[in-house]
């Protein structure tokens, strides 16, 4: 009696957030479904019902098919590099040397940074007439002349993964660095004395201790990075001739700037729905992992 008490009174605390939860993300999630499968506009008419025309029109278009490999893309290099960075940043801060209290705090500044201040900072950078990154590369002979960086499709995507991983590796160094702190200093001072280089002491000593933790910056990055939307949008909003155009900037351009109600509520669905697909074989392989561990 006194168990289903403490759990009928658990619900009964739990109640409001469940509310709350049901009206601020249930509610619009059904409402997106069933604008889903019709031609409604943003502003005018309810729209007809049209079936899964949306779904099959957004999946075998061009746009969407050009969206979906631009963003695996950024995802897969923007998130390869933020881990190696990550990992040789953490590396140097556990290591002692002055001044290394203070390196790790000014290391934490790009990843507090709001993303709409990072992506202008980096516009600034890049900009075409005083950017810092032409003066720089003018000066020292690299350039013969400034660039538009993130005006020429073939280098506006690498110019958005550097802003990118210069705002988010630091919260893989933070991660990497926390689990450093795990590794026995007996066990890396055994392997020194045992003869084992860097390599090797990282191939086999530390690895072991930063691979639980690693494998959990890595799925929250992939999914931040395939869902990217703000850091793109301030710096190119998709541009030039749509090169850096994600599936979050399809989508907002589907639903807001065409006003196509219907089929941007079914490019949102497919687009949550890939996200999910990564969410759940992540938590497969966390999984597996732990149970290797």
């Amino acid at each position: 009696m006194t168990g289903t008490w403490i759990s009928t009174r658990a619900w009964l605390l739990m109640l409001p957030l469940l509310v709350v939860m049901t009206a601020v993300i249930g509610w619009p999630l059904i409402d997106t479904v069933r604008l889903s499968f019709t031609d409604a506009k943003l502003i005018g008419t309810e729209g007809g019902f049209v079936g899964v025309d949306n779904y099959a029109r957004m999946l075998t278009g061009s746009n969407f098919q050009r969206a979906l490999i631009t963003t695996t893309w950024f995802a897969v290099i923007s998130v390869a590099a933020e881990m190696v960075l990550g990992v040789l940043a953490a590396l140097l801060l556990n290591q002692e040397f002055r001044g290394r209290t203070a390196l790790r705090a000014l290391m934490i500044l790009p990843w507090a940074l709001p993303t709409v201040v990072n992506a202008t900072l980096w516009r600034l950078i890049y900009n075409p007439e005083y950017g810092a990154l032409n003066a720089g590369l003018t000066q020292i002979g690299i350039l013969d002349s400034y660039r538009s960086w993130l005006g020429e499709p073939g280098t506006a995507l690498a110019a958005l993964i550097v802003a990118d991983c210069w705002k988010n590796f630091p919260l893989v160094a933070l991660i990497a660095l926390a689990a450093l702190q795990a590794v026995p200093r007996d066990i890396n001072a055994a392997s020194i004395v045992d003869g084992a280089g860097p390599f090797n002491r990282f191939r086999f000593v530390i690895l072991p201790y930063l691979a639980g933790p690693l494998l959990v910056a890595l799925v929250l990055r992939t999914i931040e990075a395939f869902k990217v939307f703000d850091i793109i949008w301030v710096m190119t909003r998709g541009g030039p001739a749509n090169s850096t155009r994600t599936l979050s900037i399809l989508v907002y351009q589907e639903a807001f700037s065409f006003q196509r109600a219907g089929s941007g509520a079914s490019l949102a669905l497919i687009v949550t729905l890939l996200v999910t697909i990564l969410a759940v074989a992540y938590a497969a392989l966390l999984r597996n992992a732990a149970g290797a561990s």
